[in-house]
């Protein structure tokens, strides 16, 4: 893919472009000095805008160890090694703005990806945003989006980081073994139970009602359709080759105004004797003994871990697929107060992007009855955010995915709310009863 040094649209301020679709792009900067992120806070952020949208493809910076880690700038890839990669990503059922870190097992000697669980969406639109990470010396990172927090996480806690910087303590046993007798049957058919005397497998589910009586005006002598009397048989047909030509059928229209044609015969209804195939009633298995596990054991590969272990940053590349072009990089910025980064967003992102928003505002109020509008915009804006939601990560997938359709088919609209709805009360039912 070819870089291009190009105006954001609308604006003078220039950045870096992603100028071709269907492309993979590589750049580097080395540093004049390496970035520890041991001591103090680092603040990681930069501005990206799809300036024709963003259906599949990164926009994400990784931050490179140094070189001696075994990576040249010339050569610079998906494989170069890297401390962090923090940013947009969005391609089908993913949507969100990854960070990933790139941690040193202090047991294997391996490099580990560590990635920040439930992490915000992408905004969906085609304005400028800007993406701050904020590293703390207290183990915290915050994800700021247009300076506004969307994530909070900890380091070294199991439950933001996937896998965990810190291995559990205990593991299951591997060469432990459920026992053969070891019943995990909560409930089982009563052994005592008999089928009642007048329990009757046989009988039908439905039977005629013999209640019913033939409507007044039925027309028992006329066929539900006839033959279309305006029909011709075709010049060209031919009863040797085509067969015996035959009219084509239309609704009788005697019909239509009769409670119905043709032979008459009782409707059907329930059978209040149904009862179906006989099964004995459940009860609590007395020999239950709960779901097997197997043992807990020590974790070989355990350690601890007071704080982690950061690689310096020595360049800050972009290496990315994408399908779309007009991806537009600027202000790449690491400091180590967030009060610089503060200022940048206040100087150079937020001017360009009110700018922005007041132009889209218009182009909303404009759109026609074929596009999104403004308020549809704002409804997917909330849908992004109801998927953030992390009891809500089992189904995050597939709420996406519908909320993608959706954008495609602003008609889809409503039903994709509703379908939304159902999946969060079928989460919270679940959480409430348990069970199916």
């Amino acid at each position: 893919g070819v870089w291009k040094h190009s105006k954001s649209e609308g604006h003078d301020d220039y950045g870096l472009l992603v100028s071709e679709k269907a492309r993979k792009y590589a750049i580097v900067n080395e540093l004049n000095e390496p970035v520890s992120l041991k001591d103090g806070s680092t603040v990681l952020q930069y501005e990206t805008r799809f300036q024709n949208g963003l259906e599949c493809g990164g926009a994400y910076l990784k931050y490179l160890r140094p070189q001696e880690a075994g990576w040249k700038a010339k050569l610079f890839d998906n494989e170069s090694p890297y401390s962090i990669m923090f940013g947009p990503d969005k391609c089908g059922a993913t949507n969100k703005v990854h960070f990933i870190l790139k941690h040193k097992n202090p047991k294997s000697g391996e490099y580990v990806e560590h990635h920040l669980k439930y992490p915000p969406s992408v905004p969906s639109d085609k304005l400028t945003h800007v993406y701050t990470a904020i590293l703390k010396p207290d183990n915290e990172v915050r994800i700021l989006i247009d300076g506004e927090e969307k994530k909070k996480a900890n380091f070294l806690s199991a439950d933001d980081f996937e896998p965990p910087l810190i291995p559990a303590k205990t593991i299951p046993d591997p060469d432990d073994k459920k026992p053969e007798d070891w019943d995990e049957r909560a409930k089982i058919p009563d052994p005592n139970a008999v089928k009642p005397d007048d329990w009757d497998e046989d009988a039908p589910m439905e039977i005629e009602d013999e209640e019913a009586v033939k409507p007044e005006g039925w027309l028992d002598d006329e066929p539900e359709e006839i033959d279309d009397p305006e029909a011709t048989k075709p010049e060209d047909w031919d009863d040797e080759e085509d067969g015996e030509w035959e009219a084509p059928k239309i609704d009788n229209p005697k019909c239509e105004t009769a409670p119905g044609c043709g032979e008459w015969k009782r409707p059907m209804k329930m059978n209040p004797a149904y009862k179906g195939k006989w099964s004995a009633p459940l009860i609590d298995n007395p020999n239950y003994k709960g779901i097997w596990k197997p043992q807990e054991i020590p974790n070989p590969d355990y350690f601890e871990l007071d704080k982690p272990d950061f690689e310096p940053i020595a360049a800050v590349g972009i290496e990315i697929w994408t399908m779309q072009d007009g991806i537009l990089f600027d202000n790449i910025l690491i400091a180590k107060n967030d009060k610089v980064a503060e200022s940048y967003r206040e100087t150079t992102w937020k001017p360009k992007f009110e700018v922005e928003k007041e132009k889209q505002k218009a182009e909303d109020e404009s759109t026609d009855s074929d596009g999104l509008s403004g308020v549809q915009k704002k409804v997917f804006d909330v849908l992004y955010k109801v998927a953030d939601i992390p009891f809500l990560s089992e189904y995050k997938l597939q709420i996406l995915d519908l909320i993608e359709k959706a954008e495609k088919q602003p008609n889809i609209t409503i039903g994709v709310i509703v379908s939304i709805l159902v999946i969060i009360l079928t989460v919270l039912f679940r959480l409430l009863f348990g069970g199916k």
